[in-house]
């Protein structure tokens, strides 16, 4: 299998724009061999820009066309039961986030996964991303010392009235844009264990009846806290990252990080004084001391001319195109996703005055 071939479910914001974006750039391992969307004027575009077979419905592409991968790029709200319908068919399937709605969901897409021997794979790109690279590869260097707190904030100032801010659809700022700094989050704090959660929800510009402000704390022993922030009501926002640790921190966006640390070995000799602190001339004094502080920074530089996304995308079907062809075992995995889905229940639960109890139980 030198050249995947795929068929892509959809040709809206993702299918078309990322997807089929990306895929018909690498042409050395993927090949778009087929595309399937309810509208003919996007079966129509499609077959002249990727020079494909477009159908107007999954099952027609299926049906008709031997594909290695199926990229689900459908709404929100059929991620889970097409992927299931193509696993249980042993049909490869990529599929964009988020996976599902629950870690009962995501049991059985593994469960299909695994009974037919498909490929579960999840579009969590984000994973990639230049900057996230980066400050994992800080924190692991052990500069900062050890890491207390990770603050992510995904917030601007929007309103808006489409279909993805309706709980139908599976709207909500949690769902929409949680998946990309909620996985993060869980690559810091641990992907094994389940977090405390504590997560507020609002409303606050949102035309639709899903949460479009969202905060969650997760906490563990011996674990970073993490203060995750996903807000559509905030003009000013915080930097996207920041790392409070031990010998230092770290903060920055998508494009700039600047972290500064200073070495223990190089810090005074200090210890715990019980008396108070008295100045030479016996005035009472302030704990001070003077560290050496070493600072460096990072900056992002696109990778032969692609696009920030577009890179992100890349590594992702790299990853993939691996993991098919050589038997690599995937980097992101269902149940890295399935802990995801497992916070975001919890989150839902914490707010009944959005997201009744009856309707969504803790799994």
């Amino acid at each position: 299998m030198s050249i995947i071939k795929a068929g892509i479910i959809g040709q809206g914001r993702s299918g078309r724009n990322i997807h089929g974006n990306a895929l018909s750039k690498l042409t050395d391992t993927y090949r778009i061999a087929a595309v399937c969307d309810g509208l003919e004027e996007r079966r129509q575009r499609a077959e002249q820009e990727y020079g494909c077979k477009a159908y107007a419905t999954y099952q027609e592409m299926t049906a008709n066309e031997k594909l290695d991968l199926v990229v689900n790029a459908s709404p929100s709200e059929l991620h889970f039961p097409i992927t299931l319908e193509l696993l249980r068919q042993g049909i490869n399937v990529l599929c964009e986030k988020p996976l599902a709605k629950t870690p009962a969901e995501v049991d059985q897409l593994i469960g299909a996964a695994k009974e037919s021997g498909a490929v579960l794979a999840v579009f969590q790109q984000s994973r990639y991303m230049p900057a996230f690279v980066k400050l994992r590869e800080v924190i692991d260097s052990g500069v900062l010392g050890r890491v207390v707190q990770v603050d992510f904030t995904s917030s601007n100032f929007s309103r808006r009235w489409d279909w993805q801010t309706m709980q139908a659809n599976h709207g909500g700022n949690l769902l929409n844009t949680g998946p990309h700094p909620v996985d993060q989050a869980l690559q810091l704090y641990g992907a094994d264990e389940m977090p405390d959660i504590t997560c507020i929800m609002d409303r606050a510009n949102t035309f639709g009846d899903a949460e479009d402000y969202v905060k969650i704390v997760m906490r563990g022993p011996g674990r970073p806290t993490i203060d995750l922030e996903i807000s559509s009501c905030t003009v000013y926002p915080r930097p996207v990252f920041t790392v409070h640790a031990t010998n230092g921190g770290l903060t920055g966006d998508l494009r700039k990080l600047q972290w500064k640390y200073f070495k223990p070995e190089e810090a005074p000799q200090q210890q715990l004084i019980r008396t108070p602190l008295i100045k030479p001339n016996g005035e009472p004094a302030y704990c001070n001391e003077k560290l050496i502080w070493h600072e460096n920074s990072w900056q992002y530089e696109s990778v032969e001319g692609m696009a920030m996304t577009d890179q992100n995308t890349a590594s992702l079907y790299a990853m993939l195109y691996a993991s098919m062809t050589e038997g690599i075992p995937l980097a992101i995995t269902p149940q890295q996703v399935r802990l995801q889905m497992a916070v975001m229940e919890e989150c839902r639960r914490q707010n009944p005055h959005i997201y009744p109890s009856n309707v969504y139980q803790q799994a």
